[in-house]
């Protein structure tokens, strides 16, 4: 469904990713490990069209994508979760959910839609007319996460959906993640620190260090791994 091929990205003349090679497949979770700085936030930037290939393709379902703008990309079947959310303080949180079906012209489709994400997040429904501004940290990642489902898209980008939260709400998140994974049918490529809860809803995985990829399995493989073991999963 998505496929990065040998990618180069810079932001001016500081490389940012170098020959990177990832594929995901449909209905599938793949999750992409990686410290700070390693380039993971700007692999998921170049899919959506923030960040242009110096070198390589963007192709999502046989279509290349990395000539084209970002409001050209996000309609084909692309949504994202970004590090912060990116909501709207001041607005409502339906409104907010609202935000995620722009490009749906169809009310009917659009009621369905938020009628199976209110089953999937109740406490959204709760919430359904506070401004988001005043929702706690976790209630602002299930929104966002939320927010992009509404666009029903064919694969879901999350870019550090633990950062910032405490230990039972990052298992509450992941617990929906792979809700959302079962019952969805969609494919996720996941951006995380947290390699432990990355692996426990991924199929595969790869390791991004420096804007290369040094490793590439499935998830047991990954688990037994010596490298992934001593920087990412000893800090559990």
């Amino acid at each position: 469904m998505l496929e990065l091929r040998q990618v180069y990205t810079k932001y001016g003349q500081i490389p940012m990713l170098m020959g990177v090679n990832i594929k995901v497949n449909p209905g599938e979770a793949v999750c992409m490990l990686g410290a700070n700085g390693a380039g993971k936030t700007t692999l998921l930037k170049t899919i959506i069209g923030m960040v242009k290939p110096v070198k390589g393709e963007v192709v999502f379902n046989g279509q290349r994508i990395d000539t084209l703008p970002s409001h050209k990309i996000i309609p084909l079947g692309i949504a994202i979760v970004p590090e912060r959310e990116g909501l709207f303080p001041k607005l409502t949180v339906e409104t907010n959910l609202l935000m995620g079906a722009y490009y749906e012209n169809d009310k009917k489709k659009i009621a369905l839609r938020m009628e199976e994400v209110l089953n999937i997040f109740p406490r959204l429904k709760e919430r359904f007319h506070q401004k988001a501004g005043t929702l706690s940290g976790g209630e602002r990642k299930m929104l966002g996460i939320a927010r992009a489902l509404l666009a029903d898209p064919k694969i879901l980008l999350m870019d550090e959906p633990s950062l910032g939260l405490a230990p039972a709400t990052v298992n509450e998140v992941f617990s929906v993640i792979k809700r959302i994974k079962e019952e969805k049918k969609i494919a996720i490529l996941l951006v995380e620190q947290n390699a432990q809860k990355a692996l426990s809803v991924a199929e595969r995985g790869y390791v991004l260090q420096k804007g290369s990829i040094i490793l590439e399995g499935l998830k047991e493989e990954l688990q037994e791994n010596s490298i992934v073991k001593e920087s990412y999963l000893s800090a559990g």
